[in-house]
């Protein structure tokens, strides 16, 4: 069986134990027996209407017929005109239920490929493989906040009095870290993983966001300007996935984007949750990957994207590891999610700072992205993305993992050119 996609009413119509299988391993609330009684009355109320139409169509004829031979034509064609009534009533109970029907489908999440272990939440999520060594001191170490603020990196005070709680002002040599993190990996994307650049706009259309999979299910942790109807992106995943929206692609397949953009994330209901400096904010950087890519080969494609996630830290030098996130615990439009978790000393735990996702044609499907394959033929595409990486929770590990004793922090030999050849950021002098 073909797996589907948003979902795909089909599959659900010919295989709904497979659906209901893989809804259930992701605690999904929709009722897949209320879709296909929708799709049932859907496909009744059409084929009650083309049968009408057709014999509409076979009494029309004999109107013109009847007229020549003088006969009376007012009782056939008050037949017509009721069979017209009962058509444009069917076809307005026929868009109703699309209508109904696609609340349900959109509410739907992906079903997780075979290969993902079933699991409730993050606890049953699935350890891959670490890389580098947890950083030990012969001090005790301090946290992000801590070091940033002797060093003179960021003012969470002045930021909040701006703009409330979670979202940091950068200072100085803080700004300039952050500019050349980013450089970095533009740079390394572009020139060594053979991804093209892009700078999409920050707000997008409700239509934009349904077609990635935020909407609806996720629109109380966005921002949001009803006046015009845009919405503030929570990620680059978005403008740059629907670059294609509503085409066939014409380019050959695969394509690969990188962008950086600030991402906007309400994150409703996250108070009581660790949110103190960098590690939960509700604007902050990232560098995002995004491909589109023909559906036989997105699975292989995801290890690569992980790959070059990879490469991004250890040539900064990060300890990580990788996850495979169990069904419970992936984003609602992953088939199949790896997540990497960089270690932060200074908060003796993992943070997370990368997921990459296969969606296979998910994605494709809600906002329309085809390509014509070998064979010409129309299908829709397959659509990844991964963070490449994230800034804040990066930020904090480069400055937990080089704290010195005496309060500077060394700095990746890899990022030093695009801090003008600093090799350390050292304390302000009181």
């Amino acid at each position: 069986v073909r797996r589907p996609a948003m979902l795909d009413i089909k599959l659900i119509r010919e295989n709904p134990d497979l659906v209901r299988a893989g809804l259930k391993t992701r605690h999904s609330p929709v009722d897949v027996s209320a879709v296909l009684e929708l799709d049932e009355r859907r496909r009744a109320a059409i084929t009650e209407a083309d049968q009408l139409k057709a014999a509409r169509n076979e009494i029309s004829k004999k109107i013109g017929a009847l007229k020549k031979a003088g006969e009376d034509t007012a009782d056939i064609q008050r037949q017509t005109r009721e069979m017209g009534e009962k058509i444009a009533a069917l076809d307005e109970a026929v868009r109703g239920i699309e209508e109904e029907q696609r609340k349900l489908l959109l509410a739907i999440p992906n079903l997780p490929h075979e290969s993902v272990p079933s699991g409730e939440d993050a606890l049953d999520n699935v350890v891959v493989r670490e890389w580098g060594h947890k950083q030990t001191f012969d001090f005790e170490p301090k946290d992000h906040v801590a070091l940033g603020e002797a060093l003179g990196l960021f003012d969470f005070e002045r930021a909040a009095r701006m703009s409330g709680a979670g979202f940091p002002l950068f200072t100085g040599a803080g700004a300039r870290l952050e500019r050349a993190l980013i450089q970095f990996m533009l740079d390394l994307h572009t020139t060594k993983h053979g991804y093209t650049e892009i700078s999409p706009p920050y707000v997008v259309t409700t239509a934009t966001m349904t077609g990635t999979g935020q909407l609806p299910k996720m629109a109380d942790d966005m921002y949001h300007a009803p006046i015009d109807d845009l919405w503030l992106i929570p990620t680059a995943e978005v403008p740059v996935t629907n670059i294609y929206r509503e085409e066939i692609i014409r380019e050959p397949l695969p394509l690969k984007f990188v962008a950086h953009t600030p991402c906007f994330r309400r994150e409703a209901g996250s108070a009581g949750q660790a949110t103190r400096g960098l590690i939960r904010v509700h604007q902050f950087d990232k560098v995002e990957l995004v491909q589109f890519v023909p559906p036989g080969t997105s699975y292989d494609a995801l290890e690569g994207l992980v790959a070059d996630v990879e490469d991004v830290l250890q040539t900064l030098g990060m300890t990580y590891r990788v996850l495979q996130l169990c069904s419970g615990d992936m984003s609602f439009a992953a088939a199949k999610c790896y997540d990497l978790e960089l270690w932060a000393p200074g908060h003796n735990g993992w943070l997370e700072d990368s997921s990459c996702s296969n969606f296979e044609a998910f994605q494709a499907r809600r906002a329309n992205i085809r390509w014509k394959n070998a064979a010409g033929k129309t299908e829709f595409v397959h659509t990844l993305n991964g963070s490449g990486v994230a800034l804040s929770r990066l930020y904090v590990a480069i400055l937990e993992n080089g704290q010195q004793a005496d309060g500077s922090v060394v700095l990746p030999e890899v990022l030093r050119p695009y801090m003008g050849g600093i090799d350390r950021l050292v304390p302000k002098k009181k």
